[in-house]
């Protein structure tokens, strides 16, 4: 863990650290309590909760981790921190009219995801508006557009030839960025000043382009390879990121201008602030309503 911060929510602090080797947010359970409850003893508050909620209770090591966090004595102890998806299920065993909005919120989300499941033409739709929402301009989005569809023609190729969903996927993804690009994944990210936001988001349109060119040369390159073992399939990975990579230096010496830059977009790694002030702007107008 690393990059120990402060979030301010409700002007009241809540610690995070970013861990690099599996890219997420932990936030401090004990501080989001806090926020969340206004309780003048969160830990106290905490113990209840899990004693009313024995599922919950039960999963506590694996919801939670001990991470090292400085406290207001400035002093760094270990304390209980969660990722986003432990934080959500937390929330759900909060009775607090602050803590009903995210609950909402996720019932939301799960009836989208069936909706997308029974009609895959809404994912799109959605993905549109929420560039559009970011403001990003309409040849990026279009571009944008187009990579899912190609990155999605790649991956199902990779499964036709056996490669497995996860590390694998990342393992080849990251031969064909660091051929292309002269960079690993984790490395394009670092010199955007990335973590959890996704990389090509955060492209610009000729970036995609050489990207899109890498993955789709990669698929084609599979279709008449057909590469039978992983090794073969990380040959061909290469391969496919190379042909991006000639294009990207061809480019580079007609313009005389790098092709990758540290330009990224609006950093999104503050969702989780903006989704708590958002519940605390309703909640005051909903004061100011009822006043």
């Amino acid at each position: 863990m690393d990059n120990d911060k402060l979030q301010l929510f409700e002007n009241k602090q809540i610690r995070t650290a970013w861990d690099e080797e599996t890219e997420e947010w932990y936030f401090s359970v004990v501080d989001v309590v806090a926020v969340l409850t206004d309780s003048a003893d969160p830990k106290q508050y905490i113990k209840k909760m899990r004693a009313r909620d024995p599922e919950l209770n039960s999963r506590w090591g694996t919801i939670c981790t001990l991470t090292a966090m400085t406290a207001a004595d400035g002093k760094r102890y270990r304390t209980s921190a969660a990722n986003l998806e432990g934080l959500f299920r937390i929330i759900q065993s909060i009775p607090s009219p602050k803590a009903e909005p995210f609950k909402l919120w996720l019932a939301e989300v799960g009836r989208e995801r069936i909706e997308e499941t029974i009609d895959p033409e809404l994912t799109i739709d959605r993905a549109l508006a929420t560039y559009v929402k970011k403001g990003y301009s309409r040849e990026w989005i279009n571009q944008r557009l187009q990579a899912i569809k190609v990155r999605k023609e790649l991956t199902d190729e990779w499964q036709d030839r056996g490669v497995q969903q996860g590390v694998e996927y990342a393992i080849l993804t990251d031969e064909i960025t660091r051929t292309w690009s002269g960079m690993t994944t984790r490395q394009y990210k670092k010199l955007k000043g990335l973590k959890k936001e996704n990389l090509r988001d955060n492209m610009t349109t000729t970036e995609i382009i050489l990207n899109m060119l890498a993955e789709t040369s990669t698929k084609d390159i599979s279709k008449e390879a057909k590469p039978e073992t992983f090794e073969e399939n990380i040959e061909v990975a290469r391969r496919g990121g190379s042909v991006a990579g000639i294009a990207k230096k061809a480019l580079e010496a007609e313009t005389g201008k790098p092709v990758i830059t540290s330009q990224n977009a609006a950093q999104l790694n503050a969702v989780v602030t903006g989704m708590i002030e958002g519940v605390v702007d309703a909640e005051k107008k909903k004061d100011e309503t009822e006043e």
